[in-house]
């Protein structure tokens, strides 16, 4: 039977999103799911160590959120800016809001006298293109001014305190270019790293992470092009870890992306640079990763048809059941599912 889009619904409680992170990042519960069996045990993520041996190797995603929404005003108006792309020499695409009523020329006062920004032609509907005048740094400011982008399901303010600076983001973190954290990694604190074997990638999330999708037939959907990196040393890593036959654990649907890109582009996992616009879905032949974990994701998400992909859409379906039920905690600062 061909695979609707209304398969990928599913009843969640509002209370059920979770709007804080888990006092400890290991505190997180961790549903582990045997793709076999359908067997299900529900554990902590401080427990993850302890379900990897030596020879298994997990592969993170160590790209690091910016402060990416800012605050000005164009007149007596009140304006958010979210920065999503880098287009060199001040220039960036953003997301306006209200972006309708701001036109080409107008210009934002972000902090008076320090950094402002004009509004340019091109781009599409909210999504624009803006060029920012500053003194000193932009970085810097913004990392100061800067506020975390929390996903649209978090309705709370960021920077009620730090919390968000810090808990927004991966404890290896490193290279900074997204605007949603890659939220299967959230779970880990050094101490449990230092006890699993493990290398990095890098693939920036971008705003198309939060893009549902809409199309009746999933296969006519399209995924935004997110850029990656992979080192020299992870990928002779990763290939030497499927060359012996043993497992390779991906942290994420963006590790898994980045992966299975390579293996479906070049037939290996290599060191390289680029973007990719891997649309996964039921049906995707998986050539790499082994292991999944990840987070509990959107209804019509392609990140939960990434998963049902890899677990089957029934064992899914089963175990998004069993997590409304058990009073899991859903989506970026929720819990976490190992699928073996």
């Amino acid at each position: 039977m061909p695979v609707r889009l209304s398969d990928f619904d599913f009843p969640l409680p509002g209370e059920l999103i979770a709007q804080h992170p888990a006092p400890r990042r290991e505190q997180s519960r961790l549903m582990v799911v045997e793709r076999k069996s359908g067997e299900i045990q529900h554990l902590r993520c401080s427990d993850l160590p302890d379900l990897f041996t030596p020879r298994d190797l997990l592969v993170l995603n160590q790209s690091r959120v910016f402060p990416a929404r800012l605050h000005g005003a164009c007149g007596e108006r009140r304006v958010e800016i979210l920065l999503l792309r880098n287009l060199g020499g001040g220039a960036w695409e953003v997301l306006l809001k209200p972006g309708r009523r701001l036109k080409p020329g107008h210009t934002i006062v972000l902090d008076p006298g320090r950094v402002e920004a004009t509004v340019r032609e091109g781009g599409r509907g909210p999504i624009r293109e803006v060029e920012f005048r500053h003194k000193g740094s932009f970085w810097s400011w913004l990392e100061q001014h800067g506020e975390v982008p929390l996903p649209p399901y978090i309705r709370r303010p960021a920077g009620e305190s730090d919390e968000d600076r810090t808990r927004y983001q991966t404890v290896y973190a490193r290279y900074r270019g997204s605007i949603a954290a890659p939220t299967a990694g959230l779970h880990f604190n050094k101490e449990m790293l230092a006890r699993i074997r493990h290398c990095f990638i890098t693939l920036h999330v971008g705003y198309g992470t939060f893009k549902p999708v809409t199309v009746s037939n999933i296969e006519d959907h399209q995924v935004d092009p997110e850029h990656f990196s992979v080192s020299k040393r992870s990928a002779e890593t990763i290939s030497g870890q499927i060359a012996r036959g043993e497992t390779v654990t991906a942290v994420g649907t963006t590790t898994t992306r980045v992966l299975e890109h390579l293996n479906a582009q070049q037939g290996r996992i290599a060191a390289a640079r680029g973007s990719t616009e891997l649309y996964i879905y039921p049906g995707f032949q998986f050539g790499v990763v082994g292991k999944l974990l990840t987070n509990f994701h959107l209804p019509r998400s392609s990140l939960l048809m990434l998963v049902a992909a890899f677990a089957g859409l029934e064992t899914i379906r089963m175990c998004y059941r069993v997590a409304v039920e058990e009073k899991y905690r859903f989506y970026s600062y929720g819990d976490a599912m190992l699928i073996l």
